[in-house]
């Protein structure tokens, strides 16, 4: 039987008690490896590991006001690798932060709730499948 093959993971968000529970979320999910780190320039020095997706807080500058915010981050990402997923973790739920994320190439947008790790998982598992499918479909394109 193939063993599945986990999604590695970065959690990136300064709320040391929040990413606490999200780590105790994605260890009782158990299918995931995950990295967490509490500042951007962490997460950008770190992707070299490429990770699979990237969940990023909004406000990562909100305790050291220097730090680079989740959009900064999200940029630098993105120019790293373009085909790295993030999604954008945030007490915000206002449409205008959603919609600047995904002008800034955020996958997408979840708001911090009591949900919210079951559409964090909902998400990945579509982009999970989504990759797969592409995969399948470039093998077939290639043979035609």
């Amino acid at each position: 039987m193939k063993k599945e093959k986990k999604l590695k993971i970065f959690l990136v968000d300064d709320d040391p008690l929040y990413l606490k529970s999200l780590e105790i979320d994605f260890i009782q999910a158990g299918n995931y490896d995950f990295e967490m780190y509490t500042t951007g320039e962490l997460c950008i020095e770190n992707l070299y590991k490429k990770p699979d997706i990237v969940v990023l807080d909004y406000h990562l500058d909100s305790i050291n006001k220097q730090a680079r915010n989740g959009i900064e981050t999200l940029d630098v990402i993105k120019r790293f690798d373009p085909k790295i997923p993030v999604i954008i973790l945030s007490s915000q739920d206002k449409i205008d932060v959603a919609v600047s994320c995904m002008h800034h190439h955020a996958i997408d947008y979840v708001v911090k709730s009591e949900t919210a790790f079951l559409r964090l998982q909902k998400i990945m598992h579509n982009i999970f499948n989504y990759q797969k499918m592409e995969k399948e479909l470039n093998w077939y394109m290639e043979r035609m």
